[in-house]
């Protein structure tokens, strides 16, 4: 099981892995699955009171408390959502939709990253500043000292709960996939704890695999 230093006091990460994983392109059973999530939370939310929901204020507030614009620079959770409940849905593959699919139902960001491609125990931080972030389907970016990032030993693989870096990102071949879900004040472990393991339940049904039990890490 992969070390993640937990520097922050105020946050928190539920660590799942699932080894054996087959991507594959997403077929019915996955689409499926998508459909029926955002039919469940369109009962409950709309894009215009999204943002007033208990769990999206906690992520909107954590933002503002450390000086990031959360209208500008959506927690993931969020952006996905906003974006399912508009008839939008982004299709990956097997492994990242299982992700997301657990993302959409419980409004936990989570990020999932090839452990095979990470080099190292992980860190949750502060950036520093100048630090370079190479995000997914994204231009390099040079991140600010309130910027919270996790790092592996070379590079920063995850800007906190917002963007992955691709050098870590779910590939055709991956096969060990490590599950993270994050947490911030006002929002409780039990429901971390259950997005990770969502999240990992999800992986195992749509690409197979063997998970491991999911854990929470903080300072």
């Amino acid at each position: 099981m992969l070390e993640i230093k937990v520097k922050l006091p105020e946050i928190f990460v539920c660590t799942g892995e699932v080894y054996g994983v087959s991507v594959k392109r997403s077929e019915s059973r996955t689409l499926e699955l998508f459909n029926k999530v955002i039919e469940d939370v369109r009962k409950e939310y709309d894009v215009h009171n999204l943002k007033n929901h208990p769990v999206v204020r906690a992520y909107r507030d954590f933002y503002w408390k450390i000086g990031i614009d959360p209208t500008k620079q959506r927690p993931s959770s969020e952006a996905l959502l906003r974006r399912g409940l508009k008839g939008k849905i982004p299709i990956i593959n097997n492994v990242v939709d299982a992700g997301n699919i657990a993302s959409m139902e419980t409004l936990i960001p989570i990020g999932l990253y090839d452990i095979d491609l990470i080099s190292g125990d992980l860190e949750l931080r502060f950036a520093k500043r100048g630090e370079i972030f190479e995000p997914i389907g994204g231009k390099t970016e040079e991140l600010n000292e309130n910027q919270i990032v996790l790092s592996d030993r070379k590079r920063i693989i995850h800007v906190y709960p917002y963007r992955d870096s691709r050098h870590t990102m779910i590939r055709g071949e991956t096969k060990n996939v490590l599950i993270i879900a994050c947490g911030v004040p006002n929002v409780t472990k039990e429901i971390v704890l259950s997005a990770c393991k969502k999240a990992s339940n999800y992986i195992t049904l749509l690409a197979g695999g063997d998970p491991e039990e999911c854990v929470m890490r903080f300072r």
